[in-house]
């Protein structure tokens, strides 16, 4: 080739042009990645400065039965809800479920309902009193199993359904070709294909038992959560020590999750026809699984608060008696839950906002490590969160020392605890902006913050109210951060159950609960229902 010869066809190609490179945008990633690493930091420095106090503690804490009940109880609930999960995601996706539209709308509400209403509505809807009146009633591990099951599974079900109906069908064509039968066939081709998708849902279950707190605590379960709440007053040594043993816990089940188990790449599958197997004769036993699950996740509670309504209460002029009473107390718990879970989502939103763009866009190590470090304050119990904030808040210094039982701490521990899924969701939208807009742009001259607000901007909002509306329903129905964060007077529908519960207040807590369902149900459906439908 004749040296200065140029090639026509490429002669009008542009080159990309190299995005330069902002140190104070990395200054700032890397502040922000810290900032969320504040609970645990100050879990860490707290246990040490115990100094002595940490190894006078340690015998005192009886640590082995509540982490051994802990871990029982995540145990239990992960395996049970990845079995009832994976066979409901199934039954849904690949068989001839009659309904089966109906049933995939109707599986993912039990996510609605949080653990304490769920521990509430059984508590009293079985033994003298209740629906079931006949019935034993059902408290310790096997209560708090039974609701952490019930409530829990949708976090397998969904990923679980979503990838049964993105698996290519050719293997399993090919095994039924070659005359397998239908469960063979599941077990050798479809569970190894989404045994990862199965194994991170069980995950999430494991870390979902592991870090509740309003469900053992009603049933009287002693896990490593009752034990720090209880002590959070009087114990600080036995507080922060449990603390930072849950959430050591919770890191370690993470990264084994993430190291130990194979990913597997989907391939372009979308829009083939996925292979369906008949149930024949074992339809009703099919149909009778779907229902039995929703009759006693969705429908008993809503039943039970249902009834307590209807019946009222004997303490006539204490709080709410029943129907023809007003509905007054409620607004200020349900404004402070819309306002606070408002703060929360806008603030995850804009503090995560430069190490989404930053971690889809650049890639740095910079950039992946502050994502990092937002994901992992997720895998921590909101209770442990807000210890960490609230021991901070008592010992702050100077004029720091007036954050303690605010509105601000309070959004700052739901930002602390929730903003990984307001992460996610940026994360998503920016990398799913086409890279020629910004080359374009950056080629005519346009400056990088004009080029973000007159077209990333625009095009990342939808994925940026998905991520705050996702941080706004976690914390509309979140109750141990709330009760040690939430300034004085300051009632959440969450609290106002609570309370309303420790107090016997039943027809209160029916009318309170079906308010905060029904809120999250709306939410649900927009965020998560509505989406997953359409794949």
């Amino acid at each position: 080739m004749r040296a200065g010869w140029k090639d026509p066809e490429r002669a009008f190609e542009v080159t990309p042009v190299r995005a330069r490179r902002h140190p104070g945008l990395h200054v700032g990633v890397l502040l922000l990645g810290l900032l969320f690493l504040f609970p645990i930091g100050y879990l860490v420095w707290g246990t040490l400065s115990l100094g002595g106090d940490f190894w006078k503690a340690l015998p005192r804490l009886d640590a082995l039965t509540p982490l051994r009940n802990s871990l029982l109880i995540a145990t239990g609930t992960a395996l049970s809800c990845m079995v009832l999960g994976t066979t409901l995601a199934w039954l849904v996706t690949r068989t001839d479920l009659p309904g089966r539209r109906l049933w995939r709308v109707v599986l993912p509400l039990p996510l609605v309902i949080p653990s304490f209403v769920g521990a509430t509505a059984l508590l009293s809807a079985l033994g003298p009193g209740g629906l079931v009146p006949f019935a034993p009633r059902i408290e310790g591990y096997w209560g708090a199993f039974l609701v952490l099951t019930l409530l829990g599974y949708p976090f397998v079900y969904l990923p679980v359904a979503a990838r049964l109906s993105t698996t290519s069908p050719s293997l399993e064509e090919a095994a039924r070709l070659l005359g397998d039968r239908p469960m063979r066939t599941v077990r050798k081709v479809v569970l190894p294909e989404i045994r990862d998708t199965v194994a991170a849902g069980g995950m999430l279950v494991f870390l979902y038992g592991l870090s509740d707190f309003g469900a053992v605590a009603l049933m009287r379960y002693d896990t490593i959560t009752r034990a720090i709440f209880s002590s959070r007053l009087f114990d600080r040594a036995t507080s922060l020590t449990l603390g930072l043993l849950l959430a050591v816990l919770a890191l370690a089940v993470v990264i084994v999750e993430r190291t130990a188990i194979p990913r597997r790449r989907v391939g372009p599958t979308m829009g083939k026809r996925q292979v369906r197997y008949r149930l024949g004769g074992v339809r009703a036993l099919g149909l009778g699984l779907p229902a039995t699950v929703i009759g006693l996740a969705l429908v008993a509670p809503i039943s039970v608060f249902g009834l307590w309504v209807l019946r009222g209460s004997s303490t006539l002029g204490i709080g709410y008696s029943g129907i023809g009473d007003g509905m007054g107390f409620l607004v200020r718990p349900a404004v402070n839950s819309v306002t606070a879970s408002a703060a929360a989502g806008a603030c995850a939103v804009l503090l995560t906002l430069p190490v989404a763009h930053a971690a889809a866009r650049g890639r740095s190590w910079i950039s992946v490590a502050a994502a990092s470090c937002i994901t992992s304050v997720f895998a921590l119990p909101g209770l442990v969160v807000a210890l960490a904030v609230v021991f901070w808040a008592i010992q702050a210094p100077g004029p720091l020392a007036a954050v303690y039982q605010s509105f601000p701490l309070l959004v700052f521990g739901y930002v602390l605890h929730f903003g990984a899924q307001s992460l996610r969701a940026s994360q998503a939208a920016f990398a799913d902006v086409p890279r020629r807009y910004e080359d374009a742009a950056r080629t005519l001259g346009v400056t990088a913050g004009r080029r973000f607000l007159s077209i990333d901007l625009p095009l990342v909002m939808p994925g940026l109210l998905t991520g705050g509306g996702l941080v706004l329903l976690s914390t509309l129905k979140e109750l141990p951060a709330t009760l040690l964060l939430a300034p004085i007077g300051f009632e959440t529908l969450a609290t106002r159950i609570w309370s309303a519960a420790e107090d016997g207040f039943f027809a209160e807590v029916g009318i309170s609960s079906l308010v905060l369902i029904m809120l999250s149900g709306i939410l649900t459906w927009a965020l998560v229902l509505r989406r997953e439908l359409k794949l």
